[in-house]
This record gives C-alpha cells, sequence and structure tokens, in this order.
C-alpha cells in the first residue's frame, strides 16, 4: 500500500517531494525578480552621487549616506508650498476616501448579501459586470457629473469617487455570503437586533479579513495615485506631485523621496498580509 504524504498532519496526494521543490525553487527565483526593483530602489535612496553614476548600475551600496535624505529636506523647504502641505494632503485624502469605502462597501454588501429586497440580485449583477469597465472609458462622463456637483479642484473630487469602489464591494459582499450564515442573522433579528446592531456587533468580527484586505487596498491605492487631472492648485495636490518636482531637482532626493512613500503602503500590507490571502481564498477570486 502507497504510504501518504503528510505536511502538518495534513494528507498531501497531489505532488510527490521533486514536485515541491521544483515549485518552491520556481517561485523563489519569481519572488527575487520581483523583489530586485524595490531592492534597487532602497539601495539607491544611500547611495552617494558617484555611485549612481556607475554603468551598469550596482545593486549594492558601497558607501552609504544620508545626504539624499537631506537633500529632500532642504529641497521641501525651498518649494512654494511647504513640502509638509502635501504630505498633509496626502494623509487626509488617503485616511478619508479609505474609511469612506469600508463604511459605504460593507454596508452595501451587508445589504446585498442578507437583506433580500426587490432587485438585488441585478443590482449586485450590475456591480459585477461594472469590474470590467475600465475607468478611461467614463472619463468624460466623470467630468460632467464632476463639473455639475462643483466637484473640481477640491478635496472632495479625491476622495468621494473612491467611495464607489465596487471591487471592494465585490469581496465584501462573496466573503459575507461564506461566512455569514443566513440562520445566525435570522436569530437576531428574532432576538430584536436591528440590522445596523447585526451589522455592527455580528458581521463586521466575523469578515474582518475582509475589512482589514479592504482597508489596505484602497488606502494603497489611493496612497499611491498620482496628480489627478481634476485638481490643479498646489495646495490640493498630493505627496506624489511634489516628488516630480523633486527627482528633477535631484535623482539622489527623488529616491529617497519615493522610499519615504512607498514604505507606508508596504507597512501596511506587511502588517496585514495574512487576513489579505484569506479573503482572496474566500471571495472567488481565485477562480
Amino acid at each position: 500500500m502507497k504510504k501518504l504524504r503528510t505536511r502538518k498532519h495534513a494528507v498531501v496526494l497531489n505532488r510527490s517531494v521533486g514536485g515541491d521543490a521544483v515549485i518552491t525553487v520556481m517561485l523563489t527565483i519569481l519572488g527575487i525578480a520581483m523583489f530586485l526593483p524595490v531592492w534597487y530602489l532602497i539601495v539607491t535612496a544611500f547611495k552617494p552621487l558617484g555611485e549612481r553614476s556607475i554603468t551598469p548600475p550596482n545593486f549594492y551600496v558601497i558607501k552609504p549616506t544620508l545626504q539624499n535624505f537631506i537633500d529632500l529636506f532642504t529641497n521641501m523647504n525651498s518649494t512654494w508650498v511647504p513640502m509638509s502641505r502635501y504630505i498633509f494632503n496626502t494623509i487626509i485624502i488617503s485616511v478619508a476616501a479609505t474609511f469612506g469605502c469600508l463604511v459605504l462597501g460593507s454596508l452595501t454588501a451587508y445589504s446585498l448579501s442578507k437583506i433580500k429586497f426587490p432587485g438585488h440580485n441585478f443590482i449586485f449583477a450590475v456591480i459585477r459586470y461594472s469590474l470590467m469597465i475600465s475607468s478611461t472609458v467614463t472619463g468624460i462622463t466623470n467630468f460632467f457629473i464632476y463639473v455639475a456637483l462643483g466637484w473640481l479642484n477640491t478635496y472632495t473630487i479625491s476622495i468621494v469617487p473612491v467611495w464607489a469602489s465596487t471591487l471592494g464591494l465585490y469581496l465584501m459582499k462573496q466573503f459575507i455570503d461564506s461566512n455569514v450564515s443566513d440562520e445566525m442573522i435570522e436569530a437576531a433579528r428574532i432576538d430584536g437586533a436591528s440590522e445596523i446592531k447585526i451589522y455592527w456587533s455580528i458581521v463586521m468580527p466575523l469578515v474582518k479579513p475582509a475589512w482589514l484586505t479592504l482597508i489596505v487596498t484602497t488606502f494603497q491605492s489611493v496612497w499611491n495615485a498620482g496628480a489627478s487631472g481634476y485638481v490643479w492648485s498646489e495646495q490640493l495636490k498630493t505627496f506624489n506631485t511634489a516628488i516630480a518636482t523633486v527627482s528633477g531637482v535631484s535623482s539622489g532626493a527623488g529616491s529617497a523621496a519615493i522610499l519615504l512613500m512607498m514604505s507606508v503602503p508596504i507597512i501596511v500590507f506587511l502588517i496585514n498580509q495574512s487576513k489579505i490571502v484569506e479573503t482572496m481564498g474566500s471571495s472567488g477570486m481565485k477562480d
């Protein structure tokens, strides 16, 4: 009788030891290849001018220096709009857009999943199909809407449209369907709990991986967003816009600025990466 392989007390039937080794090596190589650009950016941020001019470039630094960061903050203080204003705008827009997307996305997902009102299947189908439509296609229509609402060149234009993220809503809806039973919701209703009480005290704790994923993905998207074509006032632009200006003055300062900019979403992702994987596995995205 063939002996079954086990890994952490679970039976493994699909691959041999050799197959696992090959896949591990391939994934390791791919992981290193994907990490190389990030590593090069980190190294470049600490390179002096002489090492940045070497061709071909090195993936290591011989004499690390903090001069690039000093130049960055020096350039910050010499701009017409203080760099602190760009950072403030980025934080305000990222936090407000993420919070609104989480609240509206989770409430809508709960309604579509557990409140069987007329037309809920049709509404979710429209939301699902909207994932296939590029934002470029709706650009002109959105512009006319923003003009009519008077949102151009305001914080609102960078915040409110993010609240309508259909991808986050889709992930939340799928996760609620698979992790919150209808019997549990009905029992809470029989006990006299309101829909808001059920949503906050029962549903949200059970779908914590989903809304953590929504927070991380939305925050990363907004934080890394470039300059908006709907905003032309320098006092309303984000840090990404300032990076372009700093990079034009000094490539070293630009690398330091990009490193600081990307460190925040990377840290947020690393803290919540296990929850993100769990959400993707339960939402149907793997199919």
